[in-house]
């Protein structure tokens, strides 16, 4: 436990000294693999097949949100019609069920990489990274305004 905390937190140091946007989401990433290989204690064939899968549904899951942010940002609350929030309605359950089959997309093609017990483990570890980094962000956040 102490090994991980100390690893995420030279990680998260090293995170911050770096100012450009692709670094720092290449740091990320690179913080978000490292947390999830240690939590899922992946065997090193477990990890060549885990990881390839893994990729591709964050590309994909990244895309998928990057279309939906770009649609929501196009809306003009103001001058919508009744019509175009219909469309826009439709469109965001369209995105709900493809972020729900892009899941069952992945777990189904991680079964056959890990054990089950370890796909449920992806989970709690993914949600596990999310509260450490908003954590991490709020500390910052508040040290920012404290400055």
């Amino acid at each position: 436990m102490k090994k991980t905390i100390l690893t995420l937190l030279v990680c998260i140091i090293t995170l911050t000294s770096y100012s450009q946007d692709k670094d720092k989401r290449e740091r990320f990433k690179a913080l978000k693999v490292a947390f999830i290989t240690e939590r899922l204690e992946l065997s090193e064939t477990e990890a060549q097949k885990f990881w390839p899968i893994y990729n591709a549904y964050d590309k994909e899951k990244d895309m998928l949100r990057h279309t939906a942010r770009e649609k929501r940002h196009n809306l003009k609350l103001e001058s919508l019609t009744e019509a175009e929030a219909k469309k826009a309605l439709i469109d965001y359950l369209a995105f709900e069920k493809e972020q729900q089959n892009l899941k069952a997309d992945l777990i189904e093609s991680l079964l056959t990489a890990i054990p089950a017990k370890k796909i449920i483990l992806l989970k709690i570890a993914e949600d596990e990274f999310k509260k450490q980094m908003l954590e991490e962000f709020q500390k910052r956040k508040e040290k920012y305004k404290k400055n």
